[in-house]
């Protein structure tokens, strides 16, 4: 409908302002349930949303497993040192960095040293299409 209201210039659709804490779960990671998390699940429930967008801290020794991706997905660090890796090469992630994983890798990360590792992990939803 946004697009629809923007084409016929009556304007897009409004914005939808999310509170973090009300989207917080304590959960192990996906993938592998290896250690412990804290997640936040900001998109969920946004109407006609085109895109996940979520935070996630990984406790001490956590991580998302290594799986297959079916779109491309981005790993951005918040806070905390991890190591990523795709399809058997590992980066050093930081905070300040970001690890752009491509559609058909299989991926992972996982928490080092003594603070958590904080990430906004974002990918586009199923049937949206690429350009």
């Amino acid at each position: 409908m946004g697009g629809i209201d923007w084409a016929a210039k009556r304007g897009a659709r409004p914005m939808v302002v999310i509170d973090e804490a009300a989207k917080r779960v304590q959960e192990p990671p996906p993938h592998g349930r290896i250690g412990m998390s804290t997640a936040w699940r900001i998109t969920d429930g946004v109407p006609g949303r085109m895109m996940e967008y979520r935070k996630r801290a990984l406790h001490k020794g956590a991580a998302i497993g290594v799986h297959p991706i079916d779109h491309d997905e981005v790993y951005a660090v918040v806070s905390g040192e991890g190591d990523v890796s795709s399809d058997g090469t590992t980066a050093r992630l930081k905070p300040g960095m970001t690890a752009y994983l491509y559609t058909g890798a299989h991926v992972g990360i996982r928490q080092i040293g003594e603070a958590p590792l904080v990430l906004i992990v974002a990918y586009p939803l199923e049937g949206v299409p690429r350009k």
